[in-house]
């Protein structure tokens, strides 16, 4: 007989106007990796947040080690040894690395005070296992999305869990880490910890998952062996249909050169950043994590300070000291981070959608709500946003409509620039297509796109001409034709440079 360490029989939970699960039932084996597949909105992230006790079902059951358990609080799940690494990424920004490391189980002396030596040592420990050179006392706010991803998934499988959640872990770390979590993974395993992973990188999923279940729209499709299944097979069971033409990229005639930036550095960050876009095209910019494409792009937007450069916008020089002087000049950038720089998570998807451009419905220091929630309505008619309510907060919708409705409220801001810094991540097959749609659609209407990714199909797929960074330099600058994973790879490295490839 099967040792089964996680059993969950006919789970449903609704919310106002949806029902987000219904009968969910799968087993997890002992010592496996059991991958969840859908698209977003399919019930994934609901499920977890059943599992770890941050929602109560409606009704069904949990059974760990075949007994039926009751998990009404997170600490609850910790003591039946469940752990989670969230799809957003859950820190404070103004704590240390150590604080964020015991957040929630810090651990107290005789006096009933917490052990900061304790603390330290075990922060020290952990990150020195773990090969990461962070301080101790570091603030969360100096490091980088993957830093932080990194320390999020330390500090779920360092916690003695037997059942380790993983909601798209690699969803922010590079090549690099991703291979040091599957090595932690492997370690895991031989350990007899079971692991639920969910991600939308297929790759992933069939590298490492021993078992696969199937849902959409809330139900179980399918659950069975990953030895049983392929690819193509999972993809058409999560959407419910084949998937043809990925990338939706069309040949768009491009015009002149409408945004150009010039000789951007920044010390110790990046430097002789020269790059334009034309009307009409998509630019990408590839790189390794840590090779300052987010930065050089917070810096041409004024979110970030640099240190010299320029900025054209069709030809002429403008000076862009702040995001609203950007968003002026019909240029905005939609940021990597969705949670920490985009979405107001207690505010409703109107609310989100509408605030950079409220000063369309202000008159006379009132604001015209009904005006606002028609042009929102209609902007996510046209983007395919799938919201209960224009009321419904933002935060109970799935990541790639969390991230259609940061894109509604950049193009209410009518701009002809669109800076997009990893446009879907943490998004599934289908909705990146919807994503892919939308851009088409925009470089149609004579807008101009530049698209920062580190998946290079994507970037392969839809760009005209890709841009590779390496080590805060553009070390290269490729037109279609060229366009190669390995190529864009060997640029990335510092393998290869512009006069190498004979740019």
């Amino acid at each position: 007989m099967e040792d089964i360490k996680l059993r969950v029989e006919g789970i449903e939970k609704s919310f106002p106007g949806v029902k987000a699960l219904s009968n969910i039932s799968f087993a997890v084996r002992k010592g496996t990796v059991h991958a969840l597949c859908g698209e977003n909105g399919a019930g994934k992230s609901t499920l977890m947040k059943v599992l770890t006790g941050l929602y109560k079902a409606d009704a069904g059951q949990i059974y760990i080690d075949e007994k039926p358990v009751e998990i009404k609080n997170p600490i609850q799940a910790r003591e039946y040894g469940i752990s989670m690494i969230a799809q957003e990424l859950n820190y404070v920004s103004e704590l240390s690395v150590e604080e964020n490391l015991f957040m929630g189980r810090l651990p107290v002396n005789r006096f009933g005070k917490v052990d900061w030596k304790k603390v330290r040592q075990e922060a020290v420990k952990f990150l020195k296992e773990e090969h990461l050179s962070y301080a101790p006392d570091q603030k969360l706010k100096t490091l980088t999305v993957s830093d932080i991803q990194m320390l999020e998934i330390i500090k779920a499988i360092t916690n003695n869990a037997q059942i380790v959640l993983m909601d798209e872990p690699t969803s922010s770390i590079s090549q690099k880490e991703v291979e040091l979590l599957f090595e932690k993974i492997a370690e895991l395993k031989a350990k007899g910890v079971s692991i639920v992973y969910i991600s939308h990188k297929m790759d992933e999923v069939f590298r490492i998952a021993d078992d696969i279940t199937v849902i959409r729209d809330g139900e179980v499709v399918s659950s069975d062996r990953a030895e049983n299944l392929d690819i193509d097979t999972v993809i058409a069971r999560m959407v419910g249909r084949k998937m043809e033409n990925v990338y939706p990229k069309e040949e768009m005639p491009i015009g002149e050169k409408v945004f150009e930036v010039k000789d951007f550095h920044q010390k110790g960050i990046f430097d002789n950043i020269n790059f334009y876009a034309r009307k009409g095209e998509i630019v990408g910019f590839a790189g390794l994590v840590g090779a300052g494409r987010t930065e050089v792009m917070r810096a041409v937007f004024g979110l970030d300070p640099k240190e010299g450069g320029t900025v054209l916008i069709d030809g002429q020089e403008v000076a862009i000291r702040s995001p609203e002087d950007a968003i002026s000049r019909k240029l905005i950038m939609l940021s990597e981070d969705r949670k920490e720089y985009g979405i107001v998570p207690v505010r409703s998807v109107t609310e989100n959608a509408s605030l950079a451009s409220l000063k369309n419905y202000f008159f006379k220091g009132f604001c015209h709500r009904q005006k606002e929630k028609e042009e929102v309505r209609e902007i996510f008619q046209k983007m395919d946003v799938k919201t209960p309510t224009l009321d419904t907060l933002i935060s109970s919708l799935s990541g790639g409509n969390a991230q259609k409705v940061l894109l509604a409220r950049w193009m209410l801001c009518e701009p002809e620039i669109m800076i997009l810094d990893e446009p879907t991540r943490g998004i599934d097959v289908g909705a990146k297509f919807e994503i892919y749609k939308l851009m088409t659609d925009i470089v149609r209407d004579g807008r101009t796109i530049v698209m920062v990714s580190s998946e290079l199909p994507e970037l392969i797929g839809m760009c005209d001409r890709i841009y590779v960074m390496c080590q805060g330099l553009i070390t290269g600058c490729l037109e279609r034709k060229d366009f190669s994973q390995e190529r864009i790879m060997m640029l990335a490295t510092g393998l290869l440079n512009s006069e190498q490839k004979g740019a």
